[in-house]
């Protein structure tokens, strides 16, 4: 499941973020080696607060006592697994 697919009020723990671009494993994903430093990292416990009106763009995540605005784009970087479900 990706942080994206994540409802609203919802928490769940970060599995993966995916550092590669378009599918090129070569290439190096610049935004998820940023997420990466600012602490969205594998066994990190996030929660979505709100999503945007318009499709839901941006999504407003809690991540410890920070919030970030992602756009959707780059929280489908993320795989997650919810809280309360097995890997």
């Amino acid at each position: 499941m990706r942080l994206s697919d994540l409802k609203v009020k919802q928490s769940a723990v970060i599995r993966a973020v995916h550092r590669t671009q378009n599918g090129d494993m070569n290439q190096n994903d610049v935004v998820a080696s940023r997420l990466e430093t600012l602490g969205f990292i594998p066994g990190a416990k996030v929660q979505v607060i709100t999503k945007g009106i318009f499709g839901g763009d941006p999504i407003l995540i809690q991540l410890g006592f920070t919030r970030f605005a992602l756009r959707k784009v780059e929280a489908e970087k993320i795989d997650i697994v919810q809280q309360g479900a097995s890997a």
